[in-house]
């Protein structure tokens, strides 16, 4: 629904994928294997990377993740199409 109303509106519409954006430490961009199964259940709400000891929350981390996800498809450029 959501990435058909961006293209009737001309909107560029891209899915991030949740496994990456929880997973991935914002600060460092790794994934630390040593924590991956603690921190994929949903009531895991804080916690530390292993690889550069940065304290995250998991919701700020994730969103963190979006942004910058956002921001290298932008500087990689987006081909647009109007739809109309």
């Amino acid at each position: 629904m959501l990435e058909y109303r961006c293209h009737q509106a001309g909107i560029v519409f891209e899915a991030v994928s949740e496994s990456d954006t929880i997973q991935t430490c914002s600060c460092c961009g790794r994934i630390p294997a040593s924590s991956l199964k603690d921190r994929a259940g949903l009531r895991i709400r804080e916690w530390v990377c292993s690889e550069c000891a940065t304290a995250h929350d998991r919701d700020i981390n994730v969103a963190k993740n979006i942004l910058a996800a956002g921001h290298r498809r932008l500087a990689e450029g987006i081909a647009f199409s109007s739809g109309r």
